[in-house]
This record gives structure tokens, C-alpha cells and sequence, in this order.
């Protein structure tokens, strides 16, 4: 008969090399978990030899997170009226930027030719009370006529129209 089934061959072949083999294991297991802590935990920390307890410091941690780049509205006072830039950028770029649903490109003469030629004041209609995929006011409520009729005068002057950029209605009664 053939002995082959009884055969067992292994790299440790003496009970010192197990030990070697098993303290080795543990080693390498030991220095994993020393390197995955040191990872994890590479942020400074604050304590001793560190400026944490400093005023300007205490002040920061301490101050609310809505004070981050966040400029608060008085909406008792009197409503300042933007740019037409600055409605396009705020609320019109997002269809008209990228011609999402339809909506002619910013700059698009080609584009905005046929609605030019309707005219100013259907354009300001159309873009108060929305047109097929547009929403009244580009979606924005808040947005004034003053602030809508701007927005159209910069992106139909941008395609090509003479468009006057209306003026707000206080300084239109103060002349």
C-alpha cells in the first residue's frame, strides 16, 4: 500500500519554529494596530504645548455655526433691489447656463433672436408668469417685476437686444 495519504509536510517542523511562527504573527499583528492608530488619530490635539485655551481660540469653538459665511436679511426694512447680473447668476443661470428643458443659452443670439424680436415687454410677461418648462420668477417668489424685467433686459443685451435695464420704481418717481 501506498503511504501517500500519511504524509504531512509544513513549513515548522519543530516546536521552536511554532514559537517563532506564532510571537512573528503576533508582532505583526501588534505593529498593524500601532500604525492604524497613528493613522486614524494624526489630527493635532490640544492640550498641553498647544495655543487651544487661548481667547481667539475658545471664541471660535464657541461661536455659532450659522455666523460661517452666512450674511442675515432684514426683512422689516426696504427691499434692496438686485442687478440683472445678479438675478442671473442667482436664479437664472441654472436652466439658462446649460439650456436645461429647453431653455435658450445665456449669449445665444441664435437662440434668443425669435424672442427678442416679441419684444421686451413679452419677454418680461413670459418670464413674471413662466413658459412651458419655466416657472413664474424662474422658480424665486421673492424676486420683484423690477428684479425679473432686469434679469431679462442682461440676458437678452447679452444675445444681442438694446434692452434698457429698468430702473427701481422709487428712483423712476424721484426724477
Amino acid at each position: 500500500m501506498s503511504d501517500a495519504h500519511n504524509e504531512h509536510e509544513s513549513a515548522i517542523k519543530t516546536p521552536k519554529q511554532l514559537v517563532a511562527a506564532v510571537i512573528g504573527f503576533f508582532a505583526v499583528v501588534i505593529i498593524g494596530i500601532v500604525l492604524l492608530v497613528q493613522y486614524v488619530t494624526t489630527d493635532k490635539l490640544t492640550g498641553r504645548g498647544s495655543n487651544s485655551q487661548e481667547p481667539d481660540e475658545i471664541a471660535a469653538r464657541l461661536a455659532p455655526v450659522a455666523d460661517n459665511g452666512f450674511t442675515l436679511k432684514d426683512v422689516s426694512g426696504p427691499k434692496v433691489l438686485q442687478t440683472g447680473e445678479a438675478i442671473y447668476t442667482s436664479t437664472c443661470a441654472a436652466c439658462h447656463g446649460s439650456g436645461a428643458a429647453g431653455a435658450p443659452k445665456f449669449g445665444d443670439a441664435g437662440a434668443w433672436g425669435a424672442r427678442i424680436a416679441q419684444g421686451f415687454d413679452t419677454l418680461v410677461k413670459h418670464a413674471n408668469e413662466g413658459l412651458r418648462a419655466m416657472p413664474a420668477k424662474g422658480g424665486n417668489p421673492e424676486l420683484a417685476d423690477v428684479e425679473i424685467a432686469r434679469a431679462v433686459a442682461y440676458m437678452g443685451n447679452a444675445a444681442g437686444a438694446k434692452f434698457k435695464e429698468p430702473e427701481a420704481p422709487a428712483a423712476a418717481e424721484a426724477k
